[in-house]
Order: structure tokens, then C-alpha cells, then sequence
């Protein structure tokens, strides 16, 4: 009879399934990413990663070419981070936890002025890493040769204080050898037993099935420490030990011939890979099970450590910050879930996503039997079911609704379904000017324009201008279909030039001329009403060939000429602001937006060569209202009316019609400048319009 045993803790630890996750989640938001060397030690993963955009550099000098760096699992030195940081680039730290802590060690003791002993290869690059936090000497050793070489060197330079580590992935029977010589000679001597307690359970497992096996095969790649290391303890109680890399380096002809075959695997090696060595074993071993066994069975026994991917229902029976603990129907184990597998979307607490007492469906990521429990993923679940609901909207061109997630780098990031889905900046907004910041947790609709995959990975691009561009489509058609001159609309306004103010009226873009802004003259738009104001305004015009509106804006009881007629009639004194001076006379501002013209004559009650004898501009005068003609907009003011009270007026009304002469040739020659310039204003107006609609139409159908 052929029996297979799979060590349970074989595969992935917490650390590389962190950090390997990581990196895909990275792959899928960009393509210009990298892992400050291999994400982990296996080619395939490492392969596999690079097709989806996330490659592996050898140096931190290469990493100014991309946008993100991730740092693996194994850490590096401080010096490292200094450089990137230096460098302006993004870093993802996805250092193990465990590693981290032995930094946070050294680190400080190291500053106490301790000598640190690190148990490992120096050349690992863990090892590398944690000696770049030592600001104080610091020794590596791999077996008790190397220590007391150690020592010695210590003990010449009369150290005393001594503070020992071990690599993550240390051999545990050679780790206690060494504790016993140096607690010999160092009884003070602070010792921290960092060695990984997932490597510490996967060596006591492989060093407990290799002495009750005929055969180990042992899988990872040949440059992973802990593979190695796992290796060497099989061999110590299992002459028939081998090591391969993938299926394709089984020999089964080798294992044939063993009835008690145990496997295990490093922590970089993934559960597929574990179970194509299973399937390629499948047909050998099959042949020679027993009628009365079924392999089946025994194939599935094995595999109950791995990566079931089985759905499960669930019950949350209580939280914690960092998980989520579930009662899993029909098993005996405890079931957790890592708040990184509860949602896409990012979460401070788990409390955002479920509560106690929900109902759940859930995928088993893994399991452990001896510390009887089981990893399970609710976002997993999420997404398989997203993935079918967002690939059926792309046929349909549903419109979905979603709040945004994240603002990055070339766009935003929603998540509908449990899914993140990608929208780049120029499908988020209808205008290219407007700020993604300003979307961040807003709710938005938006449809699916792509949806494809390439190996592992889905790309799904969604746009928001897609609906946008509907809705502004439905708003004009209405607005067409309703709007006639002298309807009064609110409005937004959009954009300001030197000739006037444009205005969005429910997608439709008016112009308000700088004359209808104001009664008073004004030197810009800017005056009055500023990007942004919400606006009152009156249709004076449509154009239904070029589909061009103008806008009123200045409001009738504004009208000076009015206020001028009300409260202003002829004979009223007056005080008036000099603001012109011609040779016929002095211009007055007796209320805003209307001027009033004193005649040469009419300044003093003595002959007078100019007017710049008597006034200057900015002087403040008594006037007389002597004659307003409301038809030609003109007003008669008069200072010696004022002095002489007995002036004639015979000679008030010659020198009006003398004044009215002068001014008639004076404007004639301003209306032509006038009419030239609004005519020119007016055209820049048109062409304006046409090109911001047409701005707007390129970005539409981009």
C-alpha cells in the first residue's frame, strides 16, 4: 500500500503570502512597478509577475525608472530605504513582520553599545538587511565553527556585552547548539529566539515525517534558505531525500519504489505547484493502490493543507483589530479571516465590512491541523462573483455606481462587486482641468469599457465620462426643446474672457456680453462675477443654425437713466465729481453710470478762455440739473445757474444747443470706435463659444 503524506505547514507562510499578494495587488493597479529584487525565491511567480508589469531589479540604483518599489519579505537596510526615499520614489514595504522585529532589535541594542551575533548566512539577503540596522559591531555565524571564530575575535577586543539573533529561517537544532556555547561563556547575554515560528513548526514537521518516511521529496527553488534548510533536516533521518523545483524535475521511476512518501515544501513554493506534483504522481501511485482503496480519497487527505479553494458559510463569532474570527459550517476548526482578505477597498477596522453575527460565504485559503484552524477570504469570494456581474455589465453597458476608493497616480480606483476597477484620469472627469482629489469617496456612476484577462490577471477599466456624456446629451435635448427668449435660467459660470462671462445653463453653454453685466462701464468681466458664481440670467438671443445663446444679466431697476428719471428731475442741485474735461466743457458724475456735461458757458458767471481754468478732474461741484434728453441719453448741467440766479434763459438754452452741437461730434466719432469694438467682440464671442464646445467635444469622445 502507497501512502502520501503532505506536511501541513507545507507552502506559503503568512510572510511571502503577504508579500506575493502584494505584488499582484501592484500589477494590477499599474504596469510600472518593481520588487527591489525576487518577490520571493521561485522563478515561476517571479516570471509570472514580470508578464504583468511588476519586474524584479538587482539594485536600489534602478529603481528611478519606476513609479513603485516594493520592498520584499526578506527587508533590506536602513540605507536602502534612505536612497529610495532620497530618490522620490513610492516604497511598499512588505517586509515580514518577524524580519521587521529583528530590525527593531538590533536596531536598539545595537545603539545600547551591544555586539550583535546574527545565526545565519551573511550573504542571504535577510541577513543582508538586518546587519544594516546594527550601528555597532555585528558578527554573523551558520554553524559552532563559525561561532567560536566569533568569539574569539570578540573576546580579544574585550567585549562583554553581547545581544544574539537568528535569521528567520535558521536551522532550530543547530540554533540550540549554539545557544548552549554562547550561554557558557556569556551568562548575561540577551538572546532573542527570532526564528520564525512558522519555520520553527515546518522544520519540527519535515524533521517528524522524514523519520517515518521511506522517501522525502522536498519542493521549493534551490536558492531559498528555508527550501535548503528543509532539505538538510530530511536527509539527516531520510537517505532517499531529493529536492525539485517544480513537477518537471520528479522522477518518478525514483519514488516508484517507495511505499511511504512524504512531502513538504519550502515557504516560497505555492499550493499549485504542491499539487501538480501530486497530480504527476497520481497515475504511478494509482496503478499500485489497492482495488479496495480509492486514490481519490487518499489524493484529497493529502491535499487538506493546501489551498482548497473551497466555498464555505460562515458565522463572525467576534472581532479583533487585525481579523476576524468565524464559526465555519460543518467544521470543527477555528476560522479567521486577515483583515487584508475582507474587502478590496482599503479598511482601518474590520467593523467597516461585517459585524457579529453576519452570515458569510467564504473561500478556505488555508488550513493548519495541528493548530486546528483555517484561513479564510471573504474578498475572494467577492470578487469571483464580481468578476461574472461586471463582465455581463460590459455586454450591457450597465451603468454602475460606486464610491471612489483611491486616488492614484494616472487615475482613480472604485470598487464595485468586490472588484477594483481601474477608471484613468481621462474617463473620470468630462472636463481634463478638474482635480481627481475631489472625487475621492464621492459616489459616482460609471460603466465597464473593458473588460479581458491575460493569465492571472483581469484588467477592467470602467469610465465615468461615459455617463456623464449621457446625461449632458439628455439635459441639452430637454433644455432645446424648452428654452425661448426672455425665459430667466440659474446658471453656473464656467470660464471668463475680456468680452464677457460664459455661462453652463444644464450642459448648454450661454455668453453673457460685458455690456449686459453691468449699466456701468466696466475693464473686465471680473468685476462683477467671478468662475464658479451661480448666476440669474434672461435669454436675449438664439441663434438656431449655430445653436449659440446670449444671455442678459444686468436687471432693469438697475437702470440708471431710471433712478436718474424718478429721483432726478430737471432743476435739482446736485454735488458732482469732475471725471472729463473737454474744450467745450466739464463732464460730471452726478450718480453712477450717468455723466452730465457743464458747457464752457456754464461754469462761471464770468468769460471763461477754457475749463481747466475754473475745474480739475476729481473736484467736487454744486450743480444745477438744466435739461435731461432721456431719448439721446444726455444731461445739462449748469454751475452758474447756481452763482447767478438771474441768468437768462434764453442764454442757458443757446448755450445747451451750442453744447449739444459739440457733444453730437464727439460721439458720432465714439459710436463708430464703439460699434467696431463690440462688432469685433461680438465675433471673438462666437469664436469662443465654438471653440469651447469643441474642446468639450474632444474630450467627450476620448
Amino acid at each position: 500500500m502507497k501512502r502520501i503524506t503532505v506536511a501541513d505547514t507545507a507552502g506559503f507562510c503568512f510572510g511571502v503570502n503577504r508579500a506575493v499578494n502584494i505584488a499582484y495587488d501592484l500589477a494590477e493597479k499599474t504596469n510600472n512597478g518593481c520588487t527591489l529584487g525576487p518577490i520571493i525565491h521561485n522563478k515561476e511567480i517571479v516570471k509570472e509577475l514580470h508578464s504583468l508589469g511588476v519586474a524584479s531589479i538587482a539594485n536600489v540604483c534602478e529603481a528611478d525608472r519606476f513609479s513603485t518599489v516594493i520592498i520584499r519579505s526578506h527587508g533590506v537596510a536602513k540605507t536602502v530605504y534612505d536612497k529610495l526615499t532620497e530618490m522620490k520614489v513610492e516604497i511598499i514595504d512588505a517586509t515580514c513582520p518577524f524580519v521587521s522585529k529583528i530590525h527593531n532589535i538590533v536596531d536598539k541594542k545595537s545603539s545600547e553599545g551591544k555586539v550583535v551575533l546574527i545565526a545565519g548566512d551573511s550573504k542571504h539577503p535577510e541577513v543582508k538587511g538586518i546587519i544594516g540596522f546594527c550601528k555597532n559591531e555585528c558578527y554573523t555565524f551558520n554553524n559552532e565553527d563559525d561561532l567560536e571564530k566569533v568569539i574569539g575575535i570578540i573576546q580579544k577586543k574585550k567585549n562583554t556585552g553581547v545581544c544574539v539573533v537568528a535569521q528567520t529561517t535558521f536551522d532550530e537544532y543547530i540554533w540550540k547548539k549554539c545557544l548552549k556555547i554562547i550561554k557558557k561563556l556569556y551568562t548575561n547575554a540577551e538572546i532573542f529566539d527570532t526564528i520564525c515560528n512558522a519555520t520553527s513548526k515546518r522544520q519540527a514537521q519535515a524533521d517528524t515525517l522524514s523519520k517515518k518516511s521511506d522517501c522525502m521529496i522536498v519542493i521549493g527553488d534551490r536558492n531559498s534558505s528555508n527550501t535548503n534548510k528543509l532539505y538538510d533536516i530530511c536527509i539527516r533521518n531520510c537517505k532517499n531525500t531529493i529536492m525539485i523545483e517544480t513537477a518537471d524535475d520528479l522522477d518518478l521511476d525514483f519514488v516508484s519504489g517507495f511505499s511511504k512518501i512524504g512531502i513538504t515544501a519550502g515557504a516560497s513554493t505555492p499550493s499549485r505547484i504542491i499539487k501538480e506534483v501530486l497530480d504527476k504522481m497520481n497515475e504511478e501511485i494509482k496503478s499500485s493502490v489497492n482495488e479496495n482503496e480509492n486514490f481519490e480519497e487518499m489524493l484529497e487527505e493529502s491535499l487538506k493543507s493546501l489551498n482548497t479553494n473551497e466555498r464555505v458559510m460562515g458565522t463572525v463569532a467576534s472581532i479583533a483589530p487585525n481579523e476576524v474570527y468565524v464559526e465555519v459550517d460543518g467544521r470543527k476548526q477555528t476560522g479567521f479571516i486577515p483583515i487584508e482578505e475582507l474587502s478590496a477597498a482599503p479598511i482601518a477596522s474590520p467593523e467597516e465590512v461585517v459585524k457579529v453575527g453576519d452570515r458569510l460565504e467564504l473561500l478556505i485559503m488555508k488550513t493548519n491541523d495541528q493548530e486546528g484552524t483555517i484561513m479564510l477570504s471573504k474578498k475572494r469570494v467577492d470578487a469571483m462573483k464580481g468578476y461574472e456581474i461586471l463582465e455581463k455589465a460590459n455586454e450591457t453597458k450597465e451603468v454602475l455606481k460606486s464610491k471612489v476608493a483611491e486616488v492614484i497616480n494616472g487615475g482613480i480606483i472604485v470598487v464595485s462587486n468586490g472588484i477594483r476597477v481601474f477608471i484613468p484620469a481621462s474617463q473620470a472627469t468630462i472636463n481634463r482641468d478638474e482635480n481627481l482629489e475631489d472625487l475621492k469617496d464621492k459616489e459616482v456612476s460609471f460603466r465597464i469599457i473593458e473588460f479581458s484577462q491575460r493569465g492571472r490577471r483581469k484588467k477592467i477599466i470602467g469610465s465615468i465620462k461615459s455617463v456623464l456624456r449621457d446625461e449632458q446629451e439628455k439635459k441639452q435635448a430637454a433644455f432645446w426643446d424648452s428654452c425661448e427668449i426672455g425665459k430667466t435660467y440659474k446658471g453656473v459660470v464656467k470660464t471668463l474672457t475680456p468680452y464677457g462671462a460664459f455661462v453652463d445653463l444644464d450642459g448648454v453653454s450661454g455668453m453673457i456680453h460685458i455690456s449686459e453685466l453691468s449699466w456701468l462701464r466696466l475693464k473686465h468681466p471680473s468685476e462683477v462675477v467671478k468662475v464658479g458664481d451661480t448666476v440669474e440670467v434672461y435669454i436675449k438671443d438664439i441663434n438656431e443654425e449655430t445653436k449659440k445663446i446670449s444671455l442678459g444679466y444686468k436687471k432693469t431697476e438697475d437702470n440708471p437713466w431710471l433712478i436718474l428719471k424718478e429721483q432726478y428731475p430737471v432743476g435739482t442741485v446736485v454735488e458732482a465729481k469732475i471725471v472729463g474735461l473737454t474744450a467745450f466743457g466739464a463732464f460730471a458724475n452726478i450718480i453712477p453710470g450717468i455723466d452730465g456735461l457743464i458747457h464752457i458757458s456754464q461754469i462761471s458767471n464770468k468769460r471763461i478762455e477754457k475749463p481747466s481754468d475754473e475745474l480739475k478732474i476729481g473736484d467736487t461741484v454744486t450743480v444745477k440739473i438744466i435739461a435731461i434728453d432721456f431719448e439721446n441719453k444726455r444731461v445739462s448741467l449748469s454751475i452758474r445757474a447756481l452763482l447767478d440766479p438771474e441768468t437768462d434763459e434764453d442764454a442757458v438754452s443757446e448755450a445747451q444747443e451750442d453744447a449739444n452741437q459739440e457733444v453730437d461730434s464727439v460721439q458720432e466719432e465714439v459710436v463708430s470706435d464703439q460699434k467696431s469694438e463690440v462688432e469685433e467682440s461680438d465675433d471673438q464671442a462666437v469664436e469662443a463659444i465654438a471653440s469651447e464646445e469643441a474642446e468639450s467635444d474632444d474630450s467627450i469622445s476620448e
